[in-house]
């Protein structure tokens, strides 16, 4: 098979797309943004983690207040995208595998931040009913779960407040794993990042990420990192961030591209193993490099990768086989 009729065989997933909000457009027509479902649709992108993110704003009772209400009506919002014959919204991994075996899009969806737990540790239970796969523990700026790999100096933050997860953010990595969601490291210090990956009952997964030994960005992984990924069964989803790829000097245009991703993969890949490898974009958050700028282009990183060497089995585990392993260890660990 050539290029394109593998990457039409293979089912593809981004783990991380963001959302404008609170005002998102309307994604059944074609839209300024990098993913609608008509661009999923040329691309051949079949499945999608949409975000229900919510910005570190103030850690006091209002504050998480408003921070859980956002996540709760994006998360409704997200589900309500999927029509159920066109677009199914799929909140296990059988059902996303059914989806793609019917022909249709897969609409799925997670929580970017703890923040929006606040001291609830409840809350998973709740996101998990409403069809959540993950939670990303941090943004950018501490939370009371854990410290982040970018403090912000805006919010008062020091370089390191709790030293990696507070004893609050471990009850919450073990609330996540009860109700069957995943414990997600990205933007998370490293030091935490560590202990989840110790705490957490089921694999920890970086979803939007790279390799801190080609382009020595905070929001990477180092090689430790990885290694602990792959001691524990976890997975570290390499992204389509520019300044996670390449450093460039500031102020000028970062040319990243297709082929420095699959720089990146083959890195983590020669480190730790291709099953312990996967992909997503951070469209709409900041994602986008030359031969992927938008979903309708997901095919040339397919073919990126098979340019490189890679068949048709480690594409689908790079696009959605290891994830799907991580769900159903999360789901069979639930309860």
């Amino acid at each position: 098979m050539d290029a394109q009729a593998i990457h039409a065989a293979t089912l593809s997933l981004d783990t991380h797309i963001d959302l404008r909000w609170p005002e998102p457009p309307d994604p059944l027509t074609e839209t300024a943004m990098r993913v609608d479902f008509p661009k999923m649709a040329r691309g051949g992108l079949n499945a999608a983690i949409f975000i229900a993110y919510v910005p570190q704003g103030r850690r006091d009772a209002a504050g998480h207040a408003a921070a859980a209400e956002r996540a709760e009506a994006m998360l409704r919002h997200i589900r309500a995208r999927a029509d159920g014959i066109h677009r199914r919204f799929c909140a296990t991994a059988d059902a996303l595998e059914a989806c793609f075996a019917a022909g249709a899009q897969a609409v799925m969806s997670a929580v970017e931040n703890g923040y929006a737990m606040g001291h609830d540790l409840s809350a998973p239970q709740r996101w998990k009913a409403l069809g959540a796969c993950y939670l990303t523990l941090t943004h950018d700026g501490h939370n009371d779960l854990a410290d982040s790999a970018r403090p912000r100096a805006p919010l008062g933050d020091a370089p390191e407040e709790h030293g990696g997860l507070s004893p609050l953010g471990r009850a919450a990595i073990a609330a996540l794993n009860q109700a069957g969601m995943l414990v997600d490291v990205s933007h998370v210090s490293k030091k935490g990042m560590l202990q989840a990956a110790e705490v957490s009952r089921t694999p920890i997964v970086a979803t939007h990420t790279a390799c801190r030994a080609l382009c020595d960005h905070p929001r990477g992984v180092d090689d430790e990192q990885l290694d602990m990924l792959r001691a524990v069964g976890g997975l570290a989803q390499i992204t389509a961030v520019p300044a996670f790829l390449r450093r460039v000097p500031e102020g000028q245009k970062n040319p990243a591209s297709v082929e420095d991703m699959a720089d990146h993969v083959d890195h983590a890949v020669t480190r730790i193993g291709v099953e312990h490898v996967g992909l997503s974009s951070d469209f709409d958050g900041g994602g986008g490099v030359e031969g992927w700028q938008n979903a309708a282009e997901t095919a040339g990183l397919s073919a990126a990768l098979l340019r490189r060497g890679y068949g048709a089995r480690e594409l689908g585990l790079l696009w959605s086989g290891n994830f799907l392993r991580l769900m159903r260890q999360a789901e069979a660990a639930a309860g």
